[in-house]
């Protein structure tokens, strides 16, 4: 089974603007409300995928309760815990002349109800993936992401990891399955500019030499590089197509990347697929469809 975990989901709150003047009223043209944050991104593109996961997370308040009414409607299986105080955040998405976001804080996370999640996640299984994605909230210690690898590894539990600065760099040397830093994060840990496919291949093979198994890169425009297990390094350009909402392509591509590998065993498909996946996110209003990953993927070859 597939997991993901969100410890600090949102409701997005998406909305347009002809025009945004700031300091006047503004008028929405067109608006949403979606559940958010970097996990449940997964979870969903996964079950457009027709892959099974589970999202795991924390909730509150009012908001939490649509957050899981959400999620559910869009046919994910969710075993959120219920945090005693707050709500849980909403965050706003304005798209207009630049698109601008404002996000909430969340609520506190409390010892209890991080103890079950501890006590949850000790009912993963050997051969399950975990994929822990994005920031840690201010009230969990910053070396949460660590403590659950390290206890789950014993049980041959299979880890992703979306991170950035110390938060990656603190896991690799328990051998994540998967790491997907874009070329900017990439560059910041090694204080370095990269900004061709070629340039991010050795920074990439440092990254496995610490640990991890497989690194794929994202570079937006400029294509995506894999830097894998078996000891091929995969590069393709980036599918043409127009730029809609970025928001949840790096997801995505984690993704698409795990549906391929689960069906084929084969890095360059999986690869493939994932790149397909987040460019399709990308061009979409919303999440990637299946069609939509298809017909990109059918455009694909590696560079």
């Amino acid at each position: 089974m597939i997991y993901t975990i969100t410890f600090n989901p949102a409701l997005d709150y998406i909305v347009s603007v002809e025009e945004f003047v700031l300091g006047k009223t503004n008028r929405t043209s067109q608006e949403q409300i979606m559940p958010g944050g970097k996990g449940l991104n997964v979870s969903m593109v996964l079950h457009n995928l027709g892959v099974e996961s589970v999202a795991l997370g924390f909730i509150a308040g009012f908001t939490g309760q649509e957050i899981r009414t959400k999620v559910e409607e869009y046919g994910c299986r969710a075993e959120f815990i219920q945090l005693p105080q707050g709500f849980s955040r909403i965050n706003l998405k304005l798209k207009s002349q630049e698109g601008t976001e404002i996000n909430g804080m969340g609520p506190e996370i409390d010892k209890e109800s991080l103890r079950k999640m501890m006590d949850r996640l000790e009912l993963l299984e050997a051969g399950d993936f975990l994929i822990l994605a994005g920031s840690i909230p201010i009230s969990m210690p910053d070396s949460i992401y660590k403590t659950i690898i390290e206890i789950l590894s014993k049980k041959n539990v299979q880890f992703i990891v979306d991170a950035t600065k110390d938060l990656l760099l603190n896991v690799l040397s328990n051998k994540p399955f998967l790491i997907k830093p874009n070329n900017h994060e990439l560059g910041e840990l090694f204080d370095v500019d990269l900004k061709d496919r070629d340039s991010v291949i050795p920074y990439g093979k440092k990254l496995q030499e610490m640990g991890a198994r497989n690194v794929l890169i994202s570079m937006a425009g400029e294509g995506a590089v894999l830097v894998a297990e078996d000891g091929n390094v995969y590069q393709v350009k980036a599918p043409k197509g127009k730029l809609i909402n970025a928001v949840g392509a790096g997801d995505s591509m984690v993704a698409g990347f795990l549906a391929g590998w689960i069906a084929t065993k084969n890095y360059e498909e999986a690869f493939l697929n994932g790149v397909a996946t987040g460019s399709a996110s990308a061009f979409s209003e919303y999440l990637a469809t299946k069609e939509e990953v298809v017909d990109l993927r059918n455009t694909m070859e590696l560079s």
